[in-house]
């Protein structure tokens, strides 16, 4: 006779001992670093590469958008996923698309071929941003998981330095070359996959559960028709056409049809009843904000540095050392504290003020901008970001039940992401088209127009080979535009800020996922064994058991 639907069946059901938690958290840990090693590898490398591919701002645009696009649109799936198979294949199913798209990208001659090998990079990096942190969740408590962000913060701020400082120079050094920038990770992602084999023992619990793939199919495609229409409208086609409503038209459709489908199902891709608690719900709105604040805005500081400023790249790297430090600092110190008191809300409060306030700050910058100024407030938003990001999915986690564990945490990130996609793709618009604006202002104020020789066609594509008096204002464009990108990511984070607000803070739980579903294993198991022990006892004690049943049966009627 098969299990019910709703029955688990525990494979290799033995609890991990502490020490074995913590070499697997190693183990996690060095995945992450691959992944955050490579994305800032890339992202300090890119104005080198879009100049040698002969590459546009748009381009630019879409290189950072396709990885986010993937992973976004398939962060839902890989948590679900978790909830249902070995968490530990699905780590190095992960790890293995990141590495094959980071080797193909290296490949590439063309900045179509990157785009399209970068979507690669992005499947594995949808699950691994997910799963690393799903897997923490079910080893360590809500209360004691504080005491491990430390460490988690510390190697993201190692990894974001040591990224953006390695691809300056692999990309300064001749003999390399900025291919290299992707080839680099290989190596790690390899030796993270041989750690997690050895160490990570997660238990697979597995349900017998249909997989939900219509509404799977249905979420990623709305969500990436409404990020082609924001990353398209305004330059391919105009705000106000038939192809932008038609986009926004398909991508409304696609995702009311994935509400109904998962309104229906019975295990869908993201639980709706998770959004009936107001942490949930409120987190998830925060994230939105923080994923527009945080990559839309970050992700343009290297061009700043490089582009506007004329630095090189190991030197822009080394200049965001500020925010890294500031990250890792307030990351550790506000994850210890949460761990001794139990209060987390005060960090989120605190965090997402510190980043509205730093975003701001940065809106005020130009292409002249002392760079000790640029350094301090770069310092204040990395403090935000380091209280905020975990923290949010913290507060989710210890409100959800262990069978929604991985649907929840990958909700939050879905969220963060798409937020992040978005505010790529909208705030690399808006860049976009006002630096035109500056571009050709200040070449009309040197008496050249746009259909004169290095006029309108003045941008990152021939940088290089622009005249000295046109690049000046190019550059000088790139620096003075780049201060509305801040100003918008500030907006959203200050949005994220009034979210936070309103969430109610709650108790820390003391028991991992993992020990948790133990719990309840346990009190069912003991509810059960007076039923199936009765019948089999003889004399006496079987009338006083049976009357004990009767006593204890009519009381739980009674409640």
């Amino acid at each position: 006779m098969s299990a019910p639907a709703s029955a688990v069946a525990p494979v290799e059901d033995v609890p991990m001992t502490h020490r074995q938690k913590i070499e697997a958290l190693i183990g996690l840990l060095l995945g992450m670093f691959v992944a955050f090693l490579s994305s800032t590898v890339v992202s300090n490398a890119l104005p080198t590469i879009i100049t040698d591919l002969h590459g546009t701002q748009d381009q630019y645009t879409w290189v950072i958008t396709a990885t986010l696009l993937a992973s976004t649109a398939t962060t839902p799936i890989w948590g679900k996923f978790a909830d249902l198979v070995s968490k530990k294949l699905l780590v190095q199913g992960a790890l293995f698309l990141f590495t094959l798209g980071s080797v193909l990208a290296g490949l590439s001659t063309s900045v179509d071929m990157l785009i399209g090998f970068r979507v690669i990079q992005g499947l594995g990096l949808g699950g691994l941003q997910a799963l690393v942190v799903i897997v923490v969740a079910t080893m360590f408590s809500p209360r004691e998981r504080g005491r491990y962000q430390g460490p988690m913060a510390a190697v993201m701020s190692v990894a974001t330095v040591a990224g953006p400082l390695i691809g300056g120079v692999i990309v300064d050094t001749s003999w390399l070359g900025w291919r290299w920038t992707f080839y680099v990770c290989v190596p790690l992602a390899i030796l993270a996959l041989l750690v997690i084999q050895r160490t990570l023992n997660v238990p697979v619990v597995r349900k017998k559960v249909s997989i939900d793939y219509l509404g799977a199919a249905l979420i990623a495609s709305g969500v990436s028709t409404l990020l082609i229409w924001v990353t398209l409208a305004g330059k391919n086609f105009d705000w106000a056409s038939l192809t932008s409503y038609g986009l926004v038209a398909l991508g409304i459709a696609l995702l009311a049809a994935a509400v109904f489908v998962e309104s229906k199902v019975s295990s869908p891709i993201i639980p709706l009843h998770i959004f009936r608690d107001r942490t949930t719900t409120l987190a998830t709105l925060a994230s939105v904000g923080v994923g527009v604040a945080l990559f839309g805005g970050a992700v343009f500081l290297g061009q700043y540095f490089q582009i506007a400023r004329g630095y090189s790249p190991t030197a822009a790297g080394l200049l965001t050392l500020p925010m890294v430090i500031g990250s890792m600092l307030s990351a550790t110190v506000s994850g210890n504290l949460i761990t001794r008191y139990g209060r987390w809300k005060r960090f989120l409060v605190a965090g997402a003020a510190m980043m509205t306030i730093g975003f701001g700050l940065l809106a005020t910058i130009d292409a002249h901008t002392n760079m000790v100024v640029v350094g301090v407030f770069l310092f204040i938003l990395g403090c935000g970001m380091g209280m905020t990001m975990q923290n949010l999915v913290l507060a989710v986690q210890n409100n959800v039940s262990p069978d929604n564990l991985g649907a929840a945490t990958s909700t939050v990130t879905f969220f963060r992401s798409l937020g992040g996609a978005a505010g790529v793709s909208v705030l690399g618009a808006i860049l976009s088209n006002h630096v035109t604006d500056l571009i050709a202002k200040g070449l009309g104020a040197l008496g050249i127009g746009s259909g004169q020789t290095g006029g309108g066609g003045a941008g990152l594509a021939n940088l290089n080979e622009l005249p000295a008096p046109i690049a000046a204002i190019v550059r000088g464009a790139y620096g003075d535009g780049t201060a509305r990108i801040f100003l918008v990511a500030a907006v959203m984070a200050a949005l994220s800020f009034i979210a936070i607000t309103l969430i109610k803070e709650v108790a820390l739980k003391t028991m991992s996922s993992d020990e948790e579903r133990r719990a309840q294993e346990a009190a069912a198991a003991d509810v059960a064994v007076p039923a199936a022990v009765a019948p089999s006892a003889v004399g006496p004690v079987a009338e006083e058991a049976s009357a004990g049943e009767t006593r204890t049966g009519d009381a739980t009627h009674a409640r």
